[in-house]
Parts: C-alpha cells; structure tokens; sequence
C-alpha cells in the first residue's frame, strides 16, 4: 500500500450519489481510453449543487483535491463504475468517509482506482475544503496539518492490497488466481 498520501481535501457532507459524482450524460465515456478517460475526469463531480464550489477548475482536467472528505452513505445511487472511476481520474487518491455505499466500495476495489477509507468520528463536519491533511496507511491514520490534529482510520484490511495492485482482476493475476 501507498504509504502516505498528502494533499489538500474537499468536504463533502451525507448522501453523495452517483449522479453527483459524474452524472448520466457523460457515461458515454470509455474509460480504457486515454483520452476519455481524461475527460471523464474532468467531469468528476459535476453533478454536487452550486455550494460546494468547483471541484475541476474550468479548462482543467485534474483537481487540486486528492482527498476527499464526506459523510455517510457515499457513492449511493446506481452502480455504475464510472463514480470511482471519474474520481481516480480526477486525481483523487483516497475518500475518507464515515459510511460508504456497499456498491461503490465494491467498485473501488474492482477498478483500484482510489482508496475508501472510513473515518471512526465524522470529519466532515470539522474540516474545510482546502486544509492539508495525510493519510499515513501504516498507522491507520488522518492528519489534519491545518488543525494540527490526528484522526483514527478503521483499517483498510483486504481491500487494500486489491486496489494497491490496480484492480480485482490485476490482484487476480499478480496473485496466481487467474492466469496472466
């Protein structure tokens, strides 16, 4: 695993669905393509109302954000594996949330696009977009370097080493379950 991510966040608060993450209309995108993948990127939460300010800069096609900081039940909504996807895509490294939906922490493991950890307290409340924080993955721990504060994780466990190697089916392979 990534021993340490570091970066400034955006906060989300509960319910952050599918839609919101990247809407319908831009699921047309194929991701095995460089160039749409880019793109499906620059969309990456598109879909959040007008108060959360801009996740993607206008003409940019990554975030300043590589962590993302929300409340319960995110990526709720339909299954599509476009949600994680256009975040990984973005740029985004990690979501720290206090509860995910089932489906969209399956699809962070499938795609190994970004990594799903879940907050022991809710975090979003606390922090403001644009704090720098670290995610240290051997102490199971969020730093918050802008309140000098350090939050407990619940550990990653088996989902870590899927997504640390690109994916169920690259985890498959690397691990001798499915012929290379």
């Amino acid at each position: 695993m990534g021993a340490l991510i570091r970066g400034a966040i955006f906060v989300l608060d509960d319910n952050i669905d599918t839609d919101q993450i990247i809407p319908a209309e831009y699921l047309t995108l194929v991701p095995s393509k460089p160039d749409e993948y880019e793109k499906l990127g620059s969309y990456a939460l598109v879909g959040l109302p007008d108060r959360y300010g801009e996740f993607v800069k206008p003409g940019e096609i990554k975030t300043q954000y590589p962590i993302i900081i929300a409340g319960e039940n995110f990526g709720c909504g339909s299954s599509r594996e476009h949600a994680p996807i256009a975040l990984g895509a973005s740029g985004v490294k990690a979501v720290v949330a206090l509860s995910y939906a089932r489906i969209f922490f399956r699809n962070c493991a499938a795609t190994g696009e970004l990594y799903p950890w879940e907050s022991v307290e809710r975090l979003c409340d606390e922090f403001e977009t644009g704090q720098e924080v670290s995610i240290d993955f051997e102490q199971n721990q969020l730093i918050n370097h802008t309140l000098g504060k350090t939050y407990s994780l619940k550990p990653l466990g088996e989902v870590g080493p899927v997504i640390d190697a690109g994916g169920i089916f690259a985890y498959a392979r690397q691990t001798g379950m499915i012929s290379r």
